[in-house]
């Protein structure tokens, strides 16, 4: 580290003391692109590499963490390993099935998912149960997946959107398939509730998921989902997590380009979108997109985080934007993972992922490619809300 960077990090150390209401920094064996709540207070990680083995980890979180009132500056390493299990395959995603102690899996080469059931409590096991096929088997690409609360457990996957389709866990059962001719990749997929979803390609288009029928178109739901001068970039989406009966509490999904432009849609009149923003991004996000992210914050109705870009997590607050794409200024920056990463001299790490916490409306917590992994509360001062 040079004069330089050790200034940086001096200055980040002590802008942190006031800028953040926690920080707990951690270091995990293999670099996870996966955390998914599994509870208030356990996540769950898990490897990525290809040509290797990895472990599928669920963490309890520090106990300070639980805590209600801020605890200030805190690296600490005391994520505790509750249960553990080996796949041979890489974990680009995973899903908790709400209710249930299942989890699913997927990774390339293939649309393969793995189900997984963590132990009860007199082990600490997270074995592999079965496994699902998604319909189409493109060696290049992996299913997208996604879970909600739903009887009997179910998950809504596919690699393109003339793949997708809803498999009962427990039987393996096809209960939908969608009814499409668009060869187009997917980027995310999501529940908007226990009968509809939504599909995002990676074209930036929008198409709903309606489960109650077996068989069934996927209706696009924006006739112009995106400016003609971006269609070239590539998309991925988030939707928003509010409470019902909140102020917030609209079917909003955001899209992210992979050139940093955000479009809110409200998906109840798709064709307009809601706001329109460009982040500062990287130009190099334009040639990539692996790790590029969007969520809202599920207890802050105007609240998104953007990451993927760099070694950065950019929060954003979003009751200023307008329809306009005008350059948005992010409300915080974490920028924890440049400092202390085990990362070659000149190439910073990436953040591979980042979540919220379920109920602390301000703490998220962020991965990156170095194997960092980091839980932060941060301040806003203007009073995102």
């Amino acid at each position: 580290m040079d004069e330089e960077e050790e200034e940086e990090e001096e200055q980040w150390l002590l802008e942190s003391l006031r800028l953040y209401d926690d920080l707990h920094l951690f270091e995990l064996q293999e670099p996870t692109r996966v955390i998914e709540w599994t509870g208030d207070t356990r996540i769950c990680v898990a490897g990525y590499g290809l040509g290797r083995r990895h472990e599928v980890l669920r963490l309890r979180l520090p106990p300070r963490l639980s805590a209600r009132e801020s605890q200030g500056l805190c690296p600490e390493r005391d994520f505790t390993v509750e249960h553990g299990g080996i796949s041979e395959r890489p974990v680009y995603q995973l899903k908790h099935v709400p209710e249930t102690s299942l989890l699913v899996t997927s990774g390339p080469p293939d649309g393969l998912l793995q189900v997984w059931r963590m132990a009860e409590e007199e082990t600490d096991a997270i074995k592999l149960v079965s496994t699902i096929q998604t319909a189409h088997r493109d060696e290049r690409s992996w299913a997208k997946v996604a879970t909600a609360s739903a009887k009997p457990a179910r998950v809504l996957h596919g690699l393109r959107v003339n793949d997708v389709q809803v498999t009962e866990i427990e039987s393996g059962r096809t209960i939908f398939a969608a009814d499409s001719e668009s060869p187009d990749e997917i980027a995310t997929l999501d529940f908007l509730d226990e009968a509809t979803g939504l599909a995002c390609s990676a074209r930036g288009q929008l198409f709903c998921v309606d489960t109650r029928q077996p068989r069934a178109p996927l209706g696009a739901a924006a006739e112009a989902p995106i400016p003609a001068a971006l269609g070239g970039q590539r998309w991925c989406a988030g939707v928003s997590r509010c409470p019902r009966g909140s102020a917030g509490d609209k079917p909003l999904v955001a899209r992210l380009s992979a050139g940093g432009h955000v479009v809110l849609t409200d998906i109840r009149n798709a064709a307009s979108p809601v706001q329109v923003a460009q982040c500062p991004v990287p130009t190099a996000g334009l040639q990539g997109g692996e790790f590029q992210s969007v969520s809202f914050a599920p207890l802050l109705s105007s609240c998104l985080a953007v990451s993927g870009f760099d070694a950065t997590v950019q929060v954003y607050n979003t009751q200023s934007w307008g329809p306009s794409g005008r350059t948005a200024e992010p409300v915080f920056v974490h920028k924890g993972h440049l400092f202390g990463s085990t990362a070659p001299a000149g190439h910073p790490p990436l953040v591979t992922t980042h979540t919220w916490h379920p109920s602390k409306p301000r703490t998220v917590l962020s991965a990156a490619t170095d194997g960092s992994l980091h839980v932060w509360g941060w301040s806003d001062p203007r009073g995102a809300s």
